[in-house]
């Protein structure tokens, strides 16, 4: 039932309250429950890119980003048949890309890295495709590297410059759908901006120029705590 005005609903068994128009995902995080995701951030429109947040709400396979809690709604979220599906998400993540953790700068510090010891992803049941992907490092402080592009759009959807997109789409569809910076925005970002940029990007696609390594592997993020950790805890 309600309490203050607030939505009831349940995670696993566990009550669990929202506020009215809160998404699944955001309200979960607010009860100490932690629902994986690599294209949500929290105060903006959800994307459903990355399907990672996918659950159980009474009974329908739905996204927890884009679905809004409901009083008694029922959600499965921690069960086999849908930490099987974001392993599978996870692999297929990385053998669509050129993912090589030891040499990445946001080693330590990326969620994708991450999500795939939570998952405990070790051989990936997918063939890994190696595909051809260029390198963008023209601006004087950013650099686009689409070999570890997850698509998630977080790019696209938070960073700007004189109030327009740095970031976009290019092409349509698998192969062929790729991001893109506009160069010209991007030569005139400061380098706190472009930190920003590189802190938006759940993976080592957008990275700061110059120094780095600055945090040494071993002290990062998620060196020694598993992503999720601060929600749970």
């Amino acid at each position: 039932m309600s309490k203050n005005g607030k939505i009831y609903f349940e995670i696993d068994g566990k009550p669990c309250y929202g506020e009215e128009g809160q998404s699944v995902i955001d309200a979960a995080k607010a009860n100490g429950v932690f629902i994986p995701s690599l294209c949500h951030f929290e105060g903006l429109k959800p994307a459903g890119s990355c399907r990672l947040c996918t659950v159980k709400a009474n009974g329908r396979i739905m996204s927890a980003c884009t679905t809004p809690v409901a009083e008694d709604l029922v959600v499965e979220n921690e069960i086999p048949e849908l930490n099987d599906l974001r392993k599978s998400i996870i692999e297929m993540l990385f053998v669509s890309g050129n993912h090589f953790c030891p040499s990445c700068e946001k080693s330590g510090n990326c969620e994708l890295q991450a999500m795939a010891y939570r998952y405990q992803m070790m051989v990936t049941r997918y063939p890994y495709e190696f595909p051809i992907n260029n390198v963008d490092a023209n601006p004087d402080h950013i650099f686009l590297d689409r070999n570890r592009c997850i698509l998630c759009k977080l790019c696209i959807r938070t960073i700007t410059k004189d109030g327009k997109n740095v970031f976009a789409f290019r092409g349509r569809g698998g192969e062929h759908l790729h991001v893109v910076m506009d160069e010209e925005l991007a030569s005139r970002m400061t380098e706190e901006e472009a930190q920003e940029a590189m802190d938006i990007c759940p993976v080592g696609a957008i990275i700061k120029k110059e120094q780095g390594f600055i945090v040494p592997i071993g002290s990062r993020k998620f060196d020694k705590t598993p992503i999720g950790s601060n929600i749970e805890n």
